[in-house]
């Protein structure tokens, strides 16, 4: 699916949906459900970029991960956003199960970067996109969903044990 297949619609608090022309029906329902947070720490960019995300299936959880992507120049929380998205994708495929699937985060710009509603323009953020859509492809049908930090709590928690394990 590229860019001109897909059809964009957006909710009333912004959340950006990416869905198949094909898929006529107004709302999406998928029983895989994904979660996924960034952050690079004690500063932003330079600092300690790390990953979190947890996967529900079916409404119960069913898969997290984590880890640390690096640290130093070129740590920043795009990198780490776009990185827990890319990671918990490839846990799919690895997995071989590419059906219909909603991805949740509090990061506006990877939603709606990936969505397609808002320019790539940053030339370190062009090869994490290009990654991420040719894995979105794999997938019967992917919506993305901004979701405020609040309803984001337990990726948040994954990302934060990767840095606080680094740390120590």
């Amino acid at each position: 699916m590229d860019m001109a297949e897909v059809q964009r619609k957006a909710n009333p608090q912004g959340a950006a949906r990416d869905r198949p022309a094909a898929d006529g029906d107004v709302g999406m329902t998928t029983d895989t459900v994904i979660y996924c947070d960034g952050l690079c720490e004690p500063f932003n960019p330079g600092g300690t970029a790390t990953y979190g995300y947890v996967i529900y299936w079916k409404g119960k959880r069913a898969r997290n991960g984590s880890g640390v992507i690096c640290t130093g120049p070129g740590a920043t929380n795009n990198l780490a956003e776009y990185t827990a998205v890319i990671k918990a994708l490839e846990h799919l495929i690895d997995k071989k199960y590419l059906e219909a699937i909603t991805v949740r985060s509090d990061s506006q710009l990877v939603i709606n970067q990936l969505a397609g509603s808002w320019n790539v323009n940053s030339p370190n953020i062009i090869p994490l996109w290009q990654q991420a859509r040719g894995l979105v492809e794999k997938f019967k049908a992917v919506s993305f969903e901004w979701v405020p930090r609040e309803e984001n709590k337990e990726a948040d928690l994954m990302s934060r044990a990767a840095y606080n394990q680094r740390a120590r």
